[in-house]
């Protein structure tokens, strides 16, 4: 058989407007000629050094980008009745959209999550400013409950904003990731190799994860298994341990190998037909 090595840049995403990851990989023909059957995947995670977490089926949320812009009336801030807030309405918005999740979507299916992580409006103290810009991330698992959720924003948003007479300009951007999803069949032929290679008390199946991995569009055109590589060291508290994107976050190198054992062999039982 063949055997194709991906080497990624932009895993995290290109700037706001390009193109990057496996989304320009796939544009630019990394799945092409030869097509391959089946791609195995892997990401550190704070989780014992020597162990592998995986899942069948989802296993990471999809992500969508959300941006919301608040189009106010500029005034003095001694005199506020002279203009429209966008400050309040943007104060009120960010709350409005955390009864999303919390009291019209039934989480008891499979959970999601709506966060606003960046608000920026006015310059002065002594102004209210005509705008103000927020942006945000929607995390979710099922298709029907994504699309759902971005009308519930984008009806929360501009009906806060019109009863304040403002307007609310809501984006969900591009280049969003799809669930990752990893194939039920591929993954219960294949666990049986991570456990001989790594044991089997070092293999354990793991509860959904929030984040996304652009992964998903690779898993979106050919079955797919995506697995998580401890990288804590041993006597550490993985419940302690800095997580990813921490800039306390610290891999212990003995992960190199066991990624490497788990990836080779994966390949070779895939590549023998064994199960």
């Amino acid at each position: 058989g063949t055997v194709k090595f991906i080497f990624q840049p932009a895993e995290e995403g290109a700037p706001l407007g390009e193109e990057g990851g496996a989304g320009l990989m796939i544009k630019e023909g990394a799945l092409g000629d030869p097509v391959p059957n089946a791609i195995f995947g892997l990401h550190v995670w704070p989780e014992p050094v020597g162990t592998v977490g995986y899942r069948s089926g989802p296993l990471m949320a999809a992500s969508d980008w959300l941006g919301i812009t608040i189009k106010g009336k500029q005034t003095h801030g001694a005199q506020p009745w002279g203009g429209v807030d966008p400050i309040v309405v943007a104060s009120q918005v960010v709350l409005g959209l955390q009864t999303i999740a919390s009291r019209q979507i039934n989480v008891g299916k499979v959970p999601a999550i709506i966060t606003i992580g960046m608000i920026q409006g006015g310059n002065r103290g002594n102004i209210i400013p005509d705008s103000v810009v927020m942006q945000g991330t929607v995390r979710t698992f099922d298709e029907e409950m994504r699309a759902d959720i971005k009308m519930r924003i984008q009806r929360t948003a501009e009906s806060i904003a019109r009863s304040a007479g403002a307007t609310a300009v809501v984006d969900f951007g591009t280049g969003n990731n799809p669930v990752t999803y990893n194939d039920p069949a591929l993954t219960e032929r294949m666990t049986p190799t991570l456990q001989r290679v790594l044991g089997a008390d070092n293999v354990h199946q793991i509860d959904l994860v929030m984040p996304s991995e652009d992964f998903s569009l690779f898993q979106q055109k050919v079955p797919g298994m995506f697995f998580f590589l401890g990288g804590v060291p041993k006597g550490q508290d993985p419940a302690t341990a800095a997580k990813n994107h921490s800039p306390n976050f610290f891999v212990d190198e003995g992960a190199l190998p066991v990624g490497v054992k788990a990836l080779v062999n994966l390949t070779v039982d895939y590549l023998r037909g064994k199960q």
